[in-house]
């Protein structure tokens, strides 16, 4: 979600969409304990994910900063969407966890692929935490900005992805699917 504040916030979407999805059963978010994670419906609002654990315990939320990351969130949209459930044909689409990309990936071989439209999956391994995002994110922004200042972004994307890895130091695995 850092990812998509900044995008829209570098004003990405006003040609092309952006968005953020999950791509598991449910919304899953940390708890008192391992054993306890919050469980949520995709689509529940996140204004009322918020209220719950305000009500759960306001000062272990605040604590480990999932409060203001739901408030982050609130300003982004207004509850998560889950990608298997997504229509809306984009160019490129970002994962920060190899087992999120593979998903993504699968989602995509199962649709039919009518319109033959490129999508790009690019994977950046970030571990989930607020300063690691908060470190992936302009560099998720810089990639957007090489991809759409590329003549023919579809030829020449080998060649981008190399020069954003020696460019910024962080490794990144990509696939191509269809729509």
């Amino acid at each position: 979600m850092e990812a998509h504040a900044l995008l829209a916030r570098a004003n990405m979407d006003v040609r092309k969409r952006v968005a953020s999805f999950g791509v598991g059963g449910h919304v899953k978010l940390p708890g008192p304990s391992q054993k306890q994670p919050n469980i949520y419906k995709f689509g529940t609002p996140y204004q009322d994910i918020y209220n719950d654990l305000l009500k759960q315990n306001r000062d272990l939320y605040v604590k480990n900063g999932l409060l203001p990351m739901l408030e982050r969130n609130m300003g982004v949209k207004e509850a998560p969407e889950k990608w298997q459930d997504n229509r809306t044909l984009f160019n490129v689409a970002f994962t920060f966890e190899e087992r999120v990309m593979e998903q993504l990936v699968e989602d995509m071989n199962t649709r039919s692929q009518g319109t033959m439209k490129i999508l790009l999956v690019v994977n950046m391994d970030v571990r989930d935490n607020k300063v690691e995002a908060a470190n992936a994110a302009p560099q998720a922004l810089r990639l957007c900005q090489m991809l759409e200042a590329a003549d023919d972004w579809e030829d020449e994307v080998d060649e981008i992805i190399a020069n954003f890895e020696e460019e910024t130091g962080r490794q990144v695995t990509y696939t191509i699917c269809f729509y």
